[in-house]
């Protein structure tokens, strides 16, 4: 990879440059409710069931677009994606031109710092899979991620 990779746009970036990119939070991988009046998008302290919520990774990240419906790949998505991603997200920042956090593990290259900060969710969130049926979503919203 070029050094400092992650000062370039995102379209220049390579594959591998792209995927380093990524923090790990796993904020992502989070349900998200929009509200059908103002549009307003509200995250949930429930995950995906392919994310792993003690190592904050998918647990099957190049079969899961086949697996989940909704799941997104960023990079393919486009320009329309950017603004439903954390304001902490990497690939939202670089969008807008901004610099990478302070925490980001490419600047300090220590996954720790990203979770010291507060940032990732990791044992934070609760697996779809281990939701029971009658579980609201609306009971589940957080606001510890901004979008």
């Amino acid at each position: 990879m070029r050094e400092e990779f992650w000062t370039l746009p995102l379209s220049e970036l390579t594959t591998q440059e792209w995927e380093a990119l990524c923090d790990g939070c796993g904020r992502c991988c989070l349900h998200k409710l929009q509200d059908e009046e103002d549009d307003q998008v509200y995250y949930t302290d429930v995950a995906c069931h392919l994310f792993d919520p003690a190592t904050c990774r998918c647990r099957d990240y190049s079969g899961r677009l086949a697996q989940v419906p909704d799941c997104m790949s960023i990079r393919e998505e486009g320009e329309e994606v950017y603004q439903y991603l954390p304001r902490t997200c990497a690939y939202r920042l670089r969008h807008e031109n901004q610099p990478l956090p302070f925490w980001h593990p490419l600047i300090t290259r220590q996954e720790e710092a990203m979770r010291l900060a507060g940032i990732s969710v990791q044992q934070k969130v609760i697996s779809e899979a281990d939701l029971p049926d009658d579980a609201d979503l609306e009971e589940r919203i957080i606001n510890w991620v901004e979008l």
